[in-house]
């Protein structure tokens, strides 16, 4: 799978977490982990590992697995990154696993966008998981149409980030070919003027296309919540291992 430059890229991944300081969206899956009684999580696409060292914190044994090598670094230079088990691929690289419970936070669901590469991952996950145990992700609701607030003017910021200095970043809509809504998010660095970008692509699946996958793949469909960060907008999928 294709891996964007704002996790992939060195000097992006390290400013990754300065860009996106506010992870109030994480807070949904650790009732889920509550919820569930769950004491093994498989983290999918994990990034810099924000939710993985959360739950590890919590002296639960954590997976955390991504595609982007410059985010799995990152991660593992965080204080306490020795209690989880990183893994730098995708979730079809994963060794004999027995989770109570996976989850794709973010974008993560939508980012997988060939529809071999989605069906290998719900095919991977499902073999992962534990009989009775869930896969938790979101999933932005294509009648939102989020995309049309994706502008410069929108999305213009400057952070002052320690050791990198100030840093612009904005992001604009390159082309939107339902399913498919690809972006590109620029970076300037002020300290040395070099600017970077990074190209990214989300699918956007209707609820009964989502609906309709994870039961072809084995899955039982327990619940579809609202996100609660975000109504409206997302929804949460829990899909159950029979």
């Amino acid at each position: 799978m294709a891996v964007d430059d704002c996790f992939a890229h060195p000097r992006l991944a390290a400013i990754y977490d300065h860009l996106e300081p506010d992870r109030g969206d994480l807070d949904a899956y650790v009732r889920l982990v509550d919820e569930f009684g769950a004491r093994r999580v498989l983290d999918i696409g994990c990034g810099t590992g924000a939710f993985a060292l959360r739950l590890a914190g919590r002296g639960l044994d954590v997976i955390g697995v991504d595609p982007a090598r410059a985010s799995i670094d990152v991660a593992r230079a965080k204080r306490g990154s020795e209690r989880v088990r990183w893994i730098h691929g995708e979730a079809t690289d994963l060794p004999p696993l027995r989770a109570d419970l996976a989850t794709m936070t973010g974008n993560v669901a939508q980012a997988i966008t060939e529809p071999s590469a989605w069906r290998g991952t719900l095919r991977a996950v499902h073999a992962a998981l534990r009989p009775g145990r869930r896969l938790a992700f979101e999933s932005r609701d294509p009648a939102a149409r989020a995309w049309e607030e994706w502008t410069p003017k929108n999305s213009y910021r400057e952070t002052r980030i320690p050791g990198a200095g100030v840093v612009e970043s904005w992001v604009e809509l390159i082309e939107t070919s339902l399913p498919l809504v690809t972006f590109r998010w620029t970076y300037r660095f002020a300290a040395d003027g070099q600017v970077l970008t990074s190209d990214s692509t989300l699918r956007f699946r209707e609820r009964e296309e989502i609906e309709q996958d994870l039961v072809s793949h084995g899955y039982l469909v327990d619940d579809i919540r609202d996100a609660p960060d975000r109504p409206g907008k997302e929804f949460v999928l829990l899909a159950r291992r029979p």
